[in-house]
């Protein structure tokens, strides 16, 4: 991603915008971050040149544009609210019912989801890869600073609904893992309803598992399903760091990926067992078409009657990420009950 020097130019220009939102002591200082954000990720996305970047880069900016612009109305709005006193005309809670429709919609969390598998469609895997996780990190600290609990419990029952539904029939990697963020951003939300300390911990985990997920599609230059029933040639340690990713990112134990979900099944279990239960069940879905393609594609269509192991240049760190998948999961136990 970085062999044109302007590449590196935006990545910090879009870490700089995140930054600037999260630390922005006014709305007006945030909505100006989220804007420098944006125009930095948009030629990360046509980096690609060709038709399906272009489509998605311009459907990135049309969403994006109408969230800013929904968001900076509801700023004015609550300036006006602070400043005037209006409260004979104006009702201050609808205010926050709009700025939280926005922010989900800027990370696209269902139901305002639409634009967000298309897109991923024609992206490359690095700037999959910061879709999925650093641009939902400014949106997500600006929601719990004006979160309506109930509004966020709705929104988190469908993110997890949809992402696990949406993913049965598909056949692309890019949108698989598109529906993926959008069940993960079900858990990230109703994380925030408990603590920032598990936001953090869920998010750390999800971005490390996207990243050995990411790191071998995009060496391996994987973009359709089909592509996995035939791994003859890889080499096996490929193979099986793939699936335990899958597994992993699906929240099976003893993977890693379970660690953060069982400790929010833990705390929000006290709270509201009927939402904890229609989240673990819809999970159960996403694990389903996991193991549904794992079983495929290591039982059915494999025909290789011995592994060879083959030396592959650039792959000891990605093997090494992919280990941290099984044996990560002790660590973050021992964090867990230290903290």
């Amino acid at each position: 991603m970085f062999k044109n020097p302007s590449n590196l130019l935006f990545s910090i220009t879009l870490m700089m915008g995140s930054v600037i939102s999260i630390s922005a002591n006014s709305w007006l200082g945030a909505w100006m971050g989220l804007e420098i954000n944006l125009l930095s990720f948009m030629p990360l996305i046509i980096c690609l040149k060709n038709s399906l970047s272009t489509e998605s880069a311009l459907k990135y900016y049309l969403t994006q544009t109408l969230g800013s612009a929904i968001l900076l109305f509801g700023i004015m709005c609550m300036s006006m609210e602070i400043n005037f006193n209006f409260y004979l005309t104006m009702n201050y809670s609808w205010i926050y019912w709009v700025m939280n429709s926005t922010l989900m919609m800027k990370m696209g969390a269902a139901p305002f989801h639409f634009w967000f598998p298309e897109m991923m469609e024609g992206l490359s895997w690095m700037s999959s890869f910061i879709l999925m996780t650093w641009q939902k990190i400014a949106p997500m600290i600006l929601l719990s600073y004006c979160l309506i609990l109930k509004y966020v419990v709705v929104i988190s029952i469908l993110s997890i609904i949809i992402g696990s539904l949406g993913g049965l029939n598909q056949i692309s990697l890019r949108k698989l893992m598109a529906y993926s963020s959008i069940n993960h951003m079900g858990w990230l939300m109703s994380s925030l309803m408990i603590s920032n300390f598990y936001w953090i911990l869920y998010f750390m985990v999800y971005t490390f598992l996207s990243w050995s997920m990411i790191s071998i599609f995009k060496k391996y230059n994987l973009f359709l399903i089909n592509q996995l029933f035939n791994l003859d040639n890889f080499n096996p340690m490929v193979k099986i760091s793939i699936f335990c990713n899958m597994l992993s990112l699906g929240g099976l134990p003893p993977f890693l990926g379970f660690m953060p979900k069982w400790i929010l099944i833990q705390s929000l279990s006290i709270h509201n067992k009927f939402f904890v239960l229609i989240m673990v069940m819809f999970t159960l879905i996403t694990l389903f078409f996991y193991m549904r393609l794992i079983y495929s594609a290591l039982m059915i269509n494999y025909t290789s009657m011995k592994w060879l192991l083959f030396n592959e240049s650039n792959l000891n760190l990605i093997l090494i990420f992919n280990f941290f998948c099984l044996v990560g999961l002790p660590m973050i136990s021992l964090l867990y009950w230290v903290y």
